[in-house]
């Protein structure tokens, strides 16, 4: 999941900038010592080198720059890497930044951006302009404005015109929040997503509408509060909260509460029911 592509980020390139510079076609490989204490091989290239900038602290691999690590990779025009000295007498990279045609793949898995930041102090990787995405074999997020992942919370936000899309069904919000947990193979899944203002889940049979909604991906169910419209064909019903069955298409329409009003409906009949 997203998740596992940007936790395996800051490894990668962070430890491959701990090189000398090297010019025209520069090559690299590094060795990387994992958690076992067993040394993993990195490589880091770039068509118009790596350069290090020892007083302003940072090193920049520019040109087709690519970090690898393992089956993770990175791609960018220009990736930078920002350090500063540490109590221990050694250096420490505490900000990345990826620019141009930024691409980050794993194991069916690809995370798409023009900018990428790596705030290694706050824990957080930030995807932004262009075409800002991420795909899986099942599903794709995409945002207008910018994709973040915090690692600490094992949360992921898309904001800006935010979707998620599975097979014909998809969610839309200004803002999307998705929480990860681990699932029965331990991996990292995502279990929950939070929606925020202007919300619409569409499928091949209805449009359902509201200002916030929270979807158990497991149970398949999206809890819509806040002005909720639930529209097929020419039929709408209108309350405020539903129960909205992504996978089944079963929708249940709430009044509100504490006598604040009936859910309202206007019913329409199909053409062979009309005649």
């Amino acid at each position: 999941m997203l998740s596992n592509i940007f936790a395996l980020v800051g490894a990668t390139v962070f430890a491959a900038f701990y090189l000398l510079p090297i010019s025209a076609q520069a090559q690299a490989t590094v060795p990387l010592v994992g958690s076992a204490g067993v040394a993993i091989p990195l490589e880091v290239t770039a068509d118009d080198g790596i350069e290090w900038r020892q007083e302003d602290k940072f090193f920049i691999a520019s040109g087709n720059a690519v970090a690898t690590r393992g089956d993770i990779v990175v791609h960018s025009n220009l990736l930078r890497a920002h350090y500063r000295d540490a109590i221990n007498g050694r250096t420490e990279i505490w900000r990345l930044d990826a620019e141009g045609s930024v691409t980050i793949t794993a194991p069916n898995q690809i995370a798409t951006g023009e900018l990428g930041l790596f705030d290694i102090d706050n824990g957080v990787f930030v995807l932004s302009g262009g075409d800002v995405r991420y795909i899986t074999p099942d599903s794709v997020i995409r945002a207008d404005t910018q994709l973040e992942y915090w690692t600490d919370k094992q949360l992921a936000v898309a904001r800006g015109n935010a979707t998620t899309t599975r097979d014909d069904k998809t969610l839309r919000a200004d803002v999307l929040s998705a929480h990860f947990g681990k699932g029965k193979d331990g991996s990292l899944r995502v279990h929950r997503i939070e929606a925020f203002d202007n919300v619409r889940i569409i499928t091949a049979e209805e449009t359902a509408s509201s200002q916030r909604a929270v979807y158990d991906v497991v149970s398949g169910i999206a809890v819509l509060t806040g002005d909720v419209s639930i529209t097929r064909g020419e039929t709408q019903l209108k309350g405020c909260r539903a129960d909205v069955n992504i996978d089944t298409g079963i929708s249940r329409l709430r009044a509100c509460g504490n006598g604040g009003g009936r859910v309202r409906g206007l019913i329409s009949p199909n053409k062979s029911e009309a005649k």
